[in-house]
């Protein structure tokens, strides 16, 4: 049907949802529902079988997004976002940058993971402890010595590299996940200072999102 429609001169976007074995197990169990491909009675048969088949419908799609995580809500706005409101008809990149703790796991679906652990951590001083990466004290803290500057100057001219050459293999959708320990100061500093030096290109639309940090 997408090469009927493709020679129809019609673009369709294909949206692919996914998640780990276990979690598709746990649901299926959840829902007393048998995998229509289980045919001996092992769900996991089933859903390997289902992956294989599946597997050429995943290459084409424009989007893939694992649910393991996600709740409904969650995903009624990752599909919001991704097909409609990050679309680009001007050919930016959609750039979003995701903070998150370790302590918690990685996103899944970020395509760049950043581990700013190796940063001075503010948790360990008191008077910075309740504040954020917003806070101009805490960013004086993980931004002091040499290591972030060092870091800064490795990392901006690396993603000056990128940035183009994901626009031009054709991907509209980028996310750049950047983690330390807890989610609350490192990585949400690390963020805002990409973000502040990326806010001045006129070839990307960037979001920020902070996965773990409490408001």
């Amino acid at each position: 049907m997408l090469g009927e429609l493709s020679e129809g001169g019609i673009t369709p976007r294909v949206l692919f949802l996914e998640a780990d074995e276990e979690t598709l197990l746990h649901r299926f169990k959840e829902t007393r529902r048998r995998h229509p491909l289980a045919r001996e009675g092992r769900i996991t048969d089933g859903i390997r079988e289902e992956r294989a088949l599946l597997a050429p419908l995943r290459e084409r799609a424009d989007f893939v997004i694992d649910t393991t995580e996600l709740t409904g809500g969650a995903l009624r706005r990752r599909i919001t976002r991704e097909m409609i409101g990050e679309e680009s008809p001007d050919g930016k990149l959609a750039l979003t940058l995701t903070t998150f703790g370790f302590k918690n796991g990685p996103p899944r679906d970020a395509d760049l993971t950043l581990d700013v652990r190796f940063l001075p951590n503010p948790h360990y001083v008191d008077e910075l402890r309740p504040l954020t990466g917003h806070d101009e004290a805490v960013k004086e803290y993980v931004e002091a010595g040499t290591q972030a500057g060092e870091f800064y100057g490795r990392l901006m001219p690396l993603l000056d590299f990128l940035l183009p050459a994901y626009v031009a293999e054709g991907k509209q959708h980028l996310t750049v996940a950047i983690g330390c320990t807890g989610g609350k100061h490192r990585s949400v500093c690390v963020a805002d200072r990409i973000a502040s030096a990326l806010d001045a290109r006129g070839d990307i639309r960037l979001r920020i999102e902070h996965r773990d940090l409490e408001d």
